[in-house]
């Protein structure tokens, strides 16, 4: 991983010819993150002048390849550092052709930044995920959408209904943003005797049904009402529900005390390193979330042939289709009735495995998408 930069920026790329990109996200331990890492890298790949802009965690926790990562993130306060973290984005986007911010802090600060310098780069903003909430800070909070989506010169969203937010909110022309499918690399060991060392490493029943949820542990995935749904199906014999993540510690310990209370058979593992293994070993995938784009870990269900139930929100009904079954969201009876039934079908589990790595090989592979990104950046700057 390339360590951090200073704040000296390149006049001119004199080598290639091509446009300064500039990639900034903040804070991320996700997807999002995972998508500027992997563009970064492709647009280095095609000898495209880029860097990323970011916070240290972020810059810590994905691989950038020989991009030069600037630790630029000025956080919430206006602190001694946060003021100089804000130096070195401005020098950052006024050294750029192309400022491409993923998010909507970082689109916020794009657009203010940009307005600032003498040579002002095209900004785009990737909206990845919906402002949620309501009352007065919502309200707040959609004015400040509003305000990206009308001084970026492009807006893209990663699903359609955060396409249709940036056209209501006054944005040109928004489009669906690319996204690549995750790495589809399969697990390929031994499922028996990788399901023994799981059981006894968790302490659950070895032959049973295995539910598998990866998630932040945060209000947006709605895990309350995971609990609630495996609290319905408790009585199947052997039935243990593995939840992967990590995130809100007050929100964990509420969900560990609703387990104790209802005896619901879920477990909650934390963060790990081999959600691929525990894929292979799942007999079904769920995820419970009040709103995703294209969620990278269902791509990754569908690529392992591990039957999905989801919620049908945001972009999870275009991604999945068929390929899966959704419910409502806050549904936690309806949620449990259609898990219970996949359970008792295994003809159907087979059909819908199927149907997830046929879906999956539609997706557009990471050197697709950042091919489409690199032909977004010439056309802005050829207006």
């Amino acid at each position: 991983m390339t360590g951090p930069e200073g704040d000296a920026v390149d006049d001119a790329d004199g080598t290639t010819g091509q446009p300064r990109v500039l990639l900034l996200v903040g804070h991320s331990a996700g997807g999002i993150g995972g998508h500027v890492a992997g563009l970064a890298r492709g647009l280095a790949g095609r000898e495209v002048p880029v860097r990323v802009a970011t916070s240290a965690a972020t810059a810590a926790r994905f691989d950038f390849g020989p991009v030069p990562v600037t630790l630029a993130w000025p956080g919430g306060r206006p602190t001694p550092a946060g003021l100089a973290a804000l130096r070195r984005l401005r020098a950052q986007v006024a050294g750029a052709d192309v400022v491409h911010a993923h998010g909507h802090q970082a689109g916020l600060l794009a657009v203010l930044l940009a307005a600032t310098v003498r040579r002002r780069p095209k900004v785009v903003v990737s909206w990845h995920n919906a402002v949620l909430g309501g009352g007065a800070g919502r309200r707040a909070r959609g004015l400040l959408e509003a305000l990206q989506a009308r001084r970026a010169d492009l807006v893209t969203g990663a699903s359609a209904d955060l396409v249709d937010r940036a056209r209501s909110l006054g944005a040109s022309a928004p489009r669906l943003a690319p996204v690549a499918a995750p790495d589809a690399g399969s697990w390929t060991g031994d499922r028996a005797a990788a399901r023994a060392e799981l059981a006894a490493e968790v302490g659950v029943p070895e032959t049973g049904p295995w539910l598998l949820t990866v998630s932040r542990v945060a209000l947006q995935k709605n895990l309350p009402d995971l609990v609630d749904a495996a609290a319905r199906l408790r009585d199947r014999d052997g039935l243990a529900w593995l939840v992967v993540g990590d995130g809100d510690p007050e929100l964990r310990a509420r969900l560990a005390e609703q387990i104790g209370r209802t005896g619901a058979p879920v477990h909650l593992l934390g963060a790990r390193r081999d959600v691929a293994r525990l894929m292979a070993l799942a007999d079904l995938f769920v995820l419970t979330s009040a709103w995703e784009a294209r969620a990278l870990v269902v791509q990754e269900a569908l690529a392992a042939g591990t039957p999905v139930v989801t919620t049908a929100v945001g972009g999870l009904p275009e991604l999945v289709g068929d390929a899966g079954v959704l419910v409502p969201p806050g549904r936690p009876a309806v949620l449990a009735d259609a898990i219970g039934g996949l359970l008792d079908d295994d003809g159907r589990r087979s059909v819908l495995a199927e149907a997830g790595r046929k879906r999956f090989a539609e997706l557009p592979d990471e050197e697709q998408v950042v091919s489409q990104w690199q032909q977004e950046y010439a056309a802005l700057l050829a207006w």
